[in-house]
């Protein structure tokens, strides 16, 4: 017997932590101008025609047994760690089909890509659901559809942050499988061993998105697109971060630890994101990293303040010199000073 996660009895509990489903203005994106970097276009569309992956998410005889042997907290946070992922997938899948469907007609080459990118989203999305399926859970992704709440962001947000977002996707997953590729006894779910080749739709994804950009230069090339570029990375990075100093003991469970893991995908990505933005950050400086600590520190106060506190006031009043401190280093780590695109040695293999 399976229980339905997010019934619509449920109170769905969103923080600026959790996975969001966005809209955007679609007049405008439907205004936007490619044909600087048409040719671009058209060669990933020839990758997404290609359907690499079209073979790749079936499962195998690996999946048909019992997980009862996994403890209880290992167990939850699993499952916590499939129903976010299959979320934001879900996410991707409900933008990128309403983007490919506004798009038809002023342009087709780029609506193709949407939907052919929904496609993938939606792959994924359905992966994850069958294998929250393995804990006698599922997701109910119509619900979510009409219940959640979805976020307004302007088309360059939209393009900054999904740039972002899959390209983190990319260094997660190949990290994650690297490892595991090397210490398989880490592997507690084969799920894992799916990721080297999932990983690479995320990597395209995000040269879909690059290539967006690319054709758009006031995105990137005035002041003010530069700030937004550091705002947009330090928001990812800061997200990941203090979402996985949370969650440490899941990556225990498959033998990494939070932090070295995190600071080798922010490294990673820092590295990838330079060749299209026009800043990265400065990881190297010490402050970076020890204020992530810091913010992580202040973030899971918070959460503790609401486990223990029920009065809705008192919790309030005790969360609020937290926020300020939280608020304090995050504005210290906007103001370290970046680095140009170009000093970024690029290590990706």
């Amino acid at each position: 017997m399976q229980t339905t996660i997010n019934t619509s009895t449920e109170i769905i509990k969103e923080t600026l932590l959790t996975p969001r489903f966005y809209t955007t203005n679609f007049d405008e994106m439907a205004q936007l101008d490619i044909s600087s970097n048409l040719q671009e276009f058209e060669a990933l569309l020839k990758e997404f025609r290609a359907d690499y992956n079209r073979q790749h998410f079936i499962r195998d005889e690996e999946f048909e047994q019992s997980w009862d042997s996994l403890d209880d907290q290992t167990k939850a946070l699993f499952i916590e760690f499939l129903e976010r992922s299959c979320t934001a997938e879900f996410s991707g899948f409900l933008l990128y089909k309403e983007l490919s469907r506004r798009l038809q007609t002023s342009s087709p080459t780029v609506a193709e890509c949407f939907l052919l990118m929904s496609r993938d989203e939606a792959r994924h999305a359905g992966f994850l659901n069958k294998a929250i399926g393995d804990f006698n859970l599922s997701l109910d992704l119509g619900f979510l559809t009409k219940s959640r709440k979805y976020t307004f962001f302007a088309p360059k947000f939209i393009f900054y942050a999904t740039y972002l977002s899959e390209k983190i996707g990319y260094w997660r997953y190949i990290t994650i499988y690297r490892h595991l590729e090397k210490h398989p006894e880490h592997r507690i779910y084969p799920i894992f061993k799916f990721f080297e080749n999932w990983c690479q739709d995320e990597n395209r994804h995000g040269d879909f998105f690059a290539a967006l950009l690319k054709s758009q230069p006031q995105f990137l090339d005035t002041l003010q697109s530069r700030l937004w570029c550091r705002f947009f990375l330090l928001s990812v990075f800061a997200t990941m971060y203090l979402n996985d100093f949370q969650r440490s003991n899941f990556y225990r469970a498959i033998g990494l630890d939070a932090r070295q893991y995190d600071m080798q995908v922010i490294r990673k990505t820092n590295e990838s994101v330079s060749r299209i933005f026009p800043v990265a950050l400065n990881i190297d400086k010490p402050e970076f990293f020890q204020y992530l600590d810091e913010c992580a520190t202040y973030n899971r106060a918070l959460i503790e303040i609401d486990t223990l506190q029920s009065n809705k006031l008192i919790k309030n009043l005790n969360k609020f010199p937290i926020y300020m401190k939280l608020t304090k280093k995050l504005i210290q780590l906007f103001f370290i000073t970046p680095i140009k695109s170009t000093q970024v040695a690029l290590t990706i293999r």
